[in-house]
């Protein structure tokens, strides 16, 4: 296994279903062609995640086993992470765990408003959210009110 795909394997502590790839926090693994050290570099969901201390580890846990146990992982802010980094297959997945993920914007033009959340056990538009925060801080709680059942919806950054 390379680098690249030892990094881009490493699975969000906190959103167990998903790569950090797939979640658009992966931005880049570059191998010094002089000396073969990894670099690989992040940005976290939002500043001040509590996640990035355990993603770090895990980058450097999945690179020396992958045979690059000098690895540096550095984190950048700029630009930030925008929802639009998530991956299709990320949002596959995160439906697929029943959390519901933003629509993407992709224009810089377009102000994002979200007019409904489909619920991602039964489709439907109608749903309500409870709470700003769900399980994570990046994260709100909402509920359908065609099937009655909560769940998460990654908040749209």
């Amino acid at each position: 296994m390379n680098a690249r795909q030892a990094a881009a394997a490493v699975v969000d502590p906190e959103i167990r279903v998903i790569t950090i790839d797939e979640l658009g926090i992966l931005r880049a693994v570059d191998q010094d062609p002089a000396t073969g050290r990894v670099t690989v570099t992040i940005t976290p969901t939002y500043t001040g995640c509590p996640a990035m201390d355990v993603i770090r580890s895990d980058i450097r846990r999945a690179l020396a086993a992958a045979g690059h146990p000098d690895a540096e992982v550095r984190t950048v802010y700029s630009p930030a992470w925008s929802t639009d980094w998530i991956s299709d297959a990320g949002r596959a997945k995160l439906t697929a765990a029943g959390i519901a993920p933003p629509a993407p914007v992709r224009a810089a033009t377009v102000v994002p408003l979200t007019l409904a959340v489909r619920c991602p056990r039964c489709g439907s538009p109608e749903t309500e959210q409870i709470s700003r925060f769900g399980s994570t801080a990046c994260k709100a709680l909402w509920r359908c009110r065609s099937c009655s059942e909560p769940f998460d919806h990654l908040k749209a950054l």
